[in-house]
């Protein structure tokens, strides 16, 4: 009998479409092992090719998989906590050409819609970023008066990303985290030092997303430019890991971008009695002074501008502005956001909180 976990990761259903992994089983594994046991918490792949030792239906293309144990029996069993997915979104958004003509957006769906932002603007955007940070480090500080080990993960888009919003959380947020990222060669070391440590929060770039077990975490703030449903599910597994702690939720913080809010309503499918709670609106009077994405502050062609105050009922005061220097986006734009952020909270069961 051969055993696969994260099968997955192999592809192909014959030599011509098989990955070099899939390739091995189908020549030396698939005709002459007596029994195979294939194990995977995500069956599909981003490129959509079709997964090795896989059968799939005709009629749809969906894999048939001879058992199943999802979300739903996981979360019934207390395997795992009770996912509670937080879109933020806001209803009004600004784009002003270098031509001075300007576009008005109710939901970060619209603006990407229109082609006029990209999603990597967003992440980003020092506003954006410090919203998600702040309502993520409110949720951690609530599950913290429970459960004091309790930690969050923050993955990052790039290094340059996360050592920016590792500076907010330590100087203005007064965090304690730590950093892992693909580029350091103790990162393993680094990540199994959180596990046992009181330290509030991991930001990570392309470390912490598959086959690490942090039980602590239980709050992520999801601010990377990878939106596929499989690292979409990675991510939000980090945070589902069920310990022997009083809270059993896990919170996700992420924008309402198209395809991550359909990911997270698939999420809420899988699991019954479901409640959808709209328009938690914060109010706050626009106060954030224009920088330039090129870190020149005040021209504003070529700049990517938000122009939003601080959320006023938040524990957590946030300094006026800083520049974070996105080289990826030089666009002839000027994006300002003007109205009031919202939270559309995906939920399960009940909550403390």
């Amino acid at each position: 009998m051969v055993i696969f976990d994260e099968i997955h990761h192999c592809s192909g259903s014959k030599i011509e479409n098989a990955n070099a992994w899939g390739e091995e089983i189908i020549l030396k594994i698939q005709s002459q092992a007596a029994y195979t046991l294939a194990l995977t918490g995500t069956p599909w792949r981003s490129d959509k090719a079709p997964i090795a030792l896989s059968n799939y239906i005709e009629s749809d293309g969906a894999i048939q998989c001879d058992y199943v144990y999802g979300l739903n029996e996981a979360v019934r069993d207390n395997v795992c906590r009770n996912p509670k997915i937080v879109l933020i979104d806001n209803e009004k958004l600004t784009v002003t050409q270098e031509n001075k003509v300007s576009k008005v957006f109710s939901s970060f769906q619209a603006l990407l819609d229109d082609h006029s932002v990209s999603y990597q603007a967003i992440i980003t955007n020092d506003t954006a970023i410090r919203y998600a940070l702040n309502l993520s480090c409110s949720k951690l500080h609530e599950i913290r008066c429970m459960n004091p080990s309790a930690a969050g993960l923050i993955v990052a888009s790039s290094v340059e990303h996360a050592e920016y919003i590792m500076n907010i959380l330590q100087v203005e947020l007064k965090q304690t985290a730590i950093l892992v990222t693909y580029k350091q060669p103790d990162a393993q070391y680094l990540i199994n030092q959180f596990r046992y440590s009181e330290t509030e929060w991991i930001v990570s770039v392309n470390m912490v997303s598959e086959g690490i077990d942090l039980p602590r975490l239980q709050v992520c703030c999801h601010l990377s430019h990878v939106k596929t449903e499989l690292y979409f599910r990675q991510v939000l597994g980090r945070i589902l890991r069920m310990n022997n702690t009083q809270n059993i939720d896990a919170w996700l913080y992420t924008f309402a971008e198209p395809l991550l809010s359909e990911f997270a309503l698939r999420i809420q499918q899988e699991i019954p009695d479901v409640e959808v709670i709209l328009d938690k609106n914060i109010k706050k009077e626009p106060n954030f002074k224009a920088f330039n994405k090129r870190g020149s502050v005040g021209k504003r062609n070529g700049s990517l501008t938000l122009d939003m105050g601080v959320d006023s009922v938040s524990e957590y005061r946030l300094s006026p502005y800083t520049t974070y220097q996105n080289k990826n986006c030089i666009d002839d734009f000027t994006f300002e956001i003007r109205g009031d952020f919202r939270e559309k909270v995906i939920s399960t069961f009940s909550s403390p909180f």
